[in-house]
């Protein structure tokens, strides 16, 4: 594992799934996490260690991004960005409401730039500054009732269902059995595959990779 000593590394979405387990990783990588979420992650920060640390922020509150982002980079600096967080509204595209749809644009399409922009200033003084977006395999290949959420997604690290309580919801049982047998691995994804992902291409040894989409979906697009 890369060594991310003296670096802080920002998480959205930060309190679980795959945001948590991204934190247990980097924080045992020695970054210093900047966990933010919507709910009090200050558990998990205080789990990590004295040096992490937890903050509030909805992610639907343009003027709360701008003005939380400067108060993360000036108390711990901002070395990494992992724009994680993300909710996926399921539902037959001539179901879904405005509201809905304008829900998943704010937080999994507009808030990662607002995030970027908010945390360029910090990046640049680390002379090694990345920007992580961790999106999904809906924003590559068109997936039954997900119209509001692949349309929000973009280049990233893109995963196919990964085993999280909020997945689970709508990929339990017959409907989840389904969708495994169609990925040729024949499993969903777990979020310390998603960790390992985002941690190589923060490292300083994956510096030459940029505007790339990794797919991490077991063969799905390829079959």
């Amino acid at each position: 594992m890369a060594d991310f000593s003296g670096l802080t590394t920002l998480i959205t979405g930060a309190a679980g799934g795959i945001g948590a387990e991204m934190a247990k990783t980097f924080a045992a990588a020695g970054a210093r996490v900047a966990l933010v979420d919507v709910v009090n992650a200050e558990e998990l920060a205080k789990q990590l260690g004295a040096h992490h640390r937890a903050y509030s922020l909805d992610l639907q509150d343009p003027a709360a991004i701008a003005s939380l982002v400067p108060r993360v980079g000036e108390e711990c600096g901002i070395d990494i960005l992992i724009n994680n967080a993300g909710i996926g509204v399921v539902a037959p595209a001539e179901n879904q409401s405005v509201e809905e749809w304008d829900r998943a644009q704010a937080i999994n399409l507009r808030a990662p730039w607002l995030m970027a922009v908010a945390a360029l200033p910090y990046l640049k003084a680390s002379g090694r500054g990345r920007v992580i977006n961790i999106a999904s395999q809906a924003g590559v290949v068109a997936i039954a009732e997900h119209a509001a959420y692949g349309a929000s997604t973009f280049n990233a690290i893109s995963p196919t269902i990964v085993e999280t309580p909020m997945a689970m919801v709508g990929w339990s049982g017959e409907k989840g059995e389904k969708a495994r047998k169609e990925i040729p691995v024949g499993r969903f994804a777990q979020p310390s595959e998603i960790a390992a992902a985002a941690i190589d291409l923060a490292s300083k040894e994956a510096a030459i990779i940029t505007g790339e989409n990794l797919i991490m979906d077991g063969g799905y697009t390829i079959r």
